[in-house]
């Protein structure tokens, strides 16, 4: 069994893992009583958590939908499933249970567990625990969001009018934990990777940042992440709510996401449920583009991920850009994974798809697990408008660290 320890000589004692990190070992981060959950080996931005594989064959009772099994002590509940023959997969197949974040975040792996939501792949076995892998429908679907705030700039999916680099707030957002991707570039990693919050139901979090538009007196309301999407259940309520308790007609309701997993019956709940603007995040056109900016090592789940994103701004491009729903697509730039070539790849795809689509080239600076890379230039990110613009964009923003330019 796997079980995960800090080595000393690699920790910078930035302290992340205590205060952002949920550990559900009793006593925490203690390998002794790890269990496995490996939230802390995901998270740690300096890797400094290590896998040790161990013999325990000291076993417990579970009862899973009614029936029960041995399974060994001191796992996860999904673990402990995966062991009796459950599957588990990174993609929302029917034939499996989804569990895309692995650190408690975004609640998708949810079960009743001893008559309570929990999640399966961060909730330890205990003996006679009981088990039920369906959750009934008219329960309230959890999820972990935080930093609620105010926005003076948005996101990949505000309009370029709206972007104009004050101090005044444009927006309010709040932030959904947990992603199915392992950017080491990651830019809201306390967020993606944090789970030491209590969850939400989408009726708490929409009633909140509710009341926070109505503070600063704006229109707009967003989610970014982390990735929003994993939770499908969660957050087609959040936008329902959304809508419910914003009924004018200047209401906007604006959604950042990575749209990997966003296929096209997706798509189209979230505009019945009321979003108005959305923001994916295209990560170039080549697999290994992908692969190297998600931190995805698996090339067929990268080609599957890359792919879904690409037809997914086609679905929207195709049947509601931009009457129905406003779109702009987020380029995350950096000389140390983009190409000139490349980034001309991605502009006349883009042109090809409609060339008013808004485009949002974000300076991916150096953090979490990416030190060695520098921020580019505002002169590189001015070449870089350049160059999609002369591909026949009509509206590139690029994103410095003077500003943005539109």
């Amino acid at each position: 069994m796997d079980r995960f320890i800090r080595n000393q000589k690699l920790c910078q004692m930035c302290s992340f893992c205590k205060n952002h990190i949920s550990c559900p070992a009793e006593p925490q981060f203690d390998s002794n009583t790890c269990i496995g959950c490996k939230a802390c080996f995901l998270g740690c931005p300096h890797n400094a958590i290590q896998k040790q594989t161990i013999e325990d064959h000291k076993t417990i009772e579970i009862f899973v939908d009614g029936i029960k099994y041995e399974v060994n002590r001191r796992i996860t509940v999904k673990n402990a499933l995966e062991k009796l023959g459950f599957c588990f997969d990174k993609l929302p197949a029917s034939d499996c249970f989804f569990s895309p974040c692995e650190t408690g975040g975004c609640y998708a792996c949810e079960m009743m567990i001893d008559g309570q939501i929990a999640t399966a792949c961060h909730t330890p076995v205990k003996d006679g625990m009981k088990i039920e892998t369906n959750v009934p429908l008219d329960t309230h679907p959890l999820r972990i969001v935080s930093g609620y705030m105010a926005h003076s700039v948005g996101g990949v999916g505000t309009p370029c009018d709206q972007k104009i680099d004050s101090y005044r707030p444009i927006e309010v957002a709040v932030f959904s934990h947990g992603c199915q991707l392992r950017c080491p570039t990651c830019q809201n990693f306390g967020v993606t990777y944090g789970s030491n919050t209590k969850p939400s139901s989408p009726m708490e979090a929409a009633t909140i940042l509710t009341k926070y538009r109505k503070r600063y007196n704006v229109d707009r309301m967003a989610i970014s992440g982390g990735e929003p999407t994993l939770n499908r259940r969660w957050l087609i309520g959040f936008f329902q709510y959304l809508k419910k308790l914003n009924i004018d007609k200047k209401a906007r309701f604006h959604l950042d996401t990575n749209a990997t997993i966003l296929i096209p019956r997706y798509i189209d709940e979230l505009v019945e449920a009321g979003i108005t603007d959305i923001g994916p995040d295209l990560k170039g056109t080549r697999i290994e583009t992908f692969m190297e900016i998600t931190g995805i090592h698996d090339e067929n789940l990268a080609t599957t991920y890359s792919k879904t994103s690409w037809d997914a701004v086609k679905y929207i491009a195709d049947n509601y850009y931009p009457e129905k729903l406003f779109m702009g697509v987020g380029i995350p730039y950096n000389v140390a994974w983009m190409t000139t070539e490349e980034i001309l790849e991605m502009g006349e795809r883009i042109v090809q798809l409609n060339p008013e689509i808004q485009v949002t080239v974000l300076d991916y600076r150096p953090t979490f697990r990416r030190w060695d890379i520098f921020k580019p230039r505002v002169e590189e990110m001015l070449s870089v408008k350049r160059l999609l613009t002369e591909v026949g964009l009509k509206t590139v923003v690029i994103q410095t660290s003077i500003g943005h330019f539109k």
